[in-house]
């Protein structure tokens, strides 16, 4: 049985046009999107800044209401819950947030940051208990007994995401949702907090979605990949397949993105032309069609359907054919760069 199943979740923002007039439109976060994730797997989402990443993320774990779809856990419909029913639930499925700073209270100090999990959740018989169970938590992410006074003002930017994911981990859950929870760091601190994910996942038996735009973050850490685009997947797979792979244009673009670190493979840049359109008025057809330098009259007035061409790897592009073999989107196509 899958850990997690989301059944065509859509997150709609009504946008007002002032105080006596109606609503001036609506904000498509997120369109239709459907994914499994396993007990122990990873699974990463990527896209772009304004894609709906931590849309996904948010409604997952109840933080925004959902427009239509569905959640199971565990094969149990968590959309409705409420109340009681959703604080035990959420005991199941935690957040790491991208900003380590905006995410603590600042009038608290990490003992007392992780504390507020075992008196919200009722989880230690007396506060010999609870301290003990603090310290152990602090060791497990890397910090020690004298950052237990400590206050986030007085923490390096590593050492507040590893709090941060202490506090996620103090109720035992089997699900994190990470968004993005290495892009504020430095690059070394980031491989800490990579490595340092790894090795609870490995110890807890953890489930992680790992939304990130860096692809080789993702391929290090993912069985599996979830493109998304103007609040739609475009492309899923097997981590390596996709990386090694990629069928659709976009993912093709993102991939190039990745620095090269051998010195004597170079591959072209693909710049993708303007940027990310409005999910307020978003183009019809093919969302990616506007930016596409392999698009036809086709694309500009359907939908592509996300489909699996080959086993286990599924695209929504019109000019994959039934083999999976991906448009020809040669460098000609894009603006390019070579990398250094």
């Amino acid at each position: 049985m899958n850990l997690l199943e989301v059944q065509n979740l859509r997150v709609h923002f009504p946008v007002p046009a002032g105080v006596w007039a109606g609503p001036r439109g609506t904000v498509q976060a997120v369109s239709d999107v459907s994914f499994t994730l396993a007990p122990g797997e990873t699974v990463g989402l990527v896209g772009e800044s304004g894609c709906g990443k931590t849309t996904v993320a948010r409604a997952i774990v109840r933080l925004v209401p959902l427009t239509a779809g569905r959640i199971l856990y565990e094969g149990r419909d968590v959309t409705a819950l409420s109340g009681g029913a959703l604080r035990a639930w959420r005991r199941q499925v935690q957040m790491v947030f991208q900003d380590p700073y905006g995410s603590l209270d600042p009038r608290l100090t990490v003992g007392q940051t992780l504390g507020e999990a075992f008196a919200i959740h009722r989880l230690a018989r007396n506060g010999a208990e609870q301290r003990e169970r603090i310290a152990q938590l602090q060791r497990d992410v890397g910090l020690d007994a004298s950052h237990t006074g400590r206050y986030p003002h007085e923490l390096s930017g590593g050492q507040r995401q590893r709090v941060g994911i202490a506090r996620a981990l103090a109720v035992e859950p089997r699900l994190l949702v990470c968004d993005e929870p290495v892009s504020a760091l430095d690059v070394s601190i980031q491989a800490q907090i990579v490595n340092l994910l790894q090795d609870l996942q490995q110890r807890h038996g953890l489930a992680y979605l790992f939304i990130a735009h860096d692809l080789a973050v993702v391929e290090h850490l993912s069985r599996r990949i979830l493109v998304m685009y103007l609040g739609r997947i475009v492309e899923a797979g097997e981590a390596r397949e996709v990386c090694r792979a990629p069928r659709h244009p976009y993912t093709q673009a993102l991939l190039s993105a990745v620095p090269v670190l051998n010195p004597d493979r170079k591959r072209p840049r693909l710049l993708l032309p303007g940027d990310l359109p409005s999910p307020l008025h978003p183009p019809p057809g093919c969302p990616f069609h506007p930016r596409c330098p392999v698009a036809e009259a086709r694309c500009r007035v359907e939908r592509p359907i996300l489909r699996e061409h080959v086993p286990g790897h599924f695209t929504a592009c019109h000019l994959v054919d039934a083999s999976g073999n991906a448009p020809a989107a040669g460098t000609s196509c894009y603006s390019t760069t070579s990398d250094l």
